[in-house]
């Protein structure tokens, strides 16, 4: 049987030449607990007049890192220490965990995109100065994608498009419903909470792929 030695050269440069694309599209940033606070409650758990401070820029514009960090507690009594509060200021109060931290809390935050709080579950969040107990606004991120006005013509979709992920870490995996967030002061990066980077192997900076 006669083969064929040049074509299976090049088909094999061209599985190489797809699969490096499709591991380099999109940069994968992972997000810990954190907690977005109002200016009202930032004044009660840290005192009158207080101003957060700045600790480290995100990737996201204007989005950073505070120095403060707090307290949660949910019916477990379990308290969770250390949270990073993100800043600046929100209108609304709102915490952000892990289904892992939703366990160890017992409380039972549903899947949102941020800024979504209604009819989510209960949390305290204790301060330096006061505390906090939110009727509502514990939420586990939804998986999302956040991309400039040019980055979503390149990839053919639009804000609030939902799309697939493959994710080509130590354990390849698919990830369904992802949400698509277009604006023209976004940076290109994939948010992932720590139990779904985990489960995949990825880590900051992984390269994932939308699925075409």
């Amino acid at each position: 049987m006669d083969i064929n030695i040049s074509a299976i050269t090049e088909a094999v440069l061209k599985a190489l030449e797809n699969t490096t694309e499709a591991e380099g599209d999109i940069p994968v940033g992972i997000s810990n607990r954190h907690i977005h606070l109002s200016k009202e409650h930032v004044e009660i758990l840290f005192g009158a007049g207080y101003e957060l401070t700045p600790f480290k820029d995100l990737s996201q514009p204007g989005q950073y890192a505070c120095k403060e960090q707090l307290t949660i507690v949910g019916p477990s009594l379990r308290p969770i220490e250390k949270v990073r509060v993100l800043g600046p200021v929100r209108p609304a109060s709102q915490v952000e965990i892990s289904r892992t931290d939703a366990y160890a809390l017992k409380v039972a935050p549903p899947v949102r995109e941020s800024g979504k709080i209604a009819g989510s579950a209960p949390i305290t969040i204790i301060g330096p100065k006061g505390v906090v107990t939110l009727k509502e606004g514990c939420i586990i991120a939804n998986r999302h994608i956040h991309m400039s006005l040019e980055e979503g013509e390149k990839f053919g979709v639009k804000d609030n498009d939902y799309v697939d992920i493959d994710a080509f870490g130590e354990r390849k995996t698919r990830f369904f419903d992802v949400q698509v967030r277009v604006h023209k002061d976004f940076r290109l990066e994939m948010h992932l909470d720590t139990d779904d980077a985990n489960a995949a192997g990825l880590k900051n900076g992984s390269k994932v792929s939308i699925v075409k």
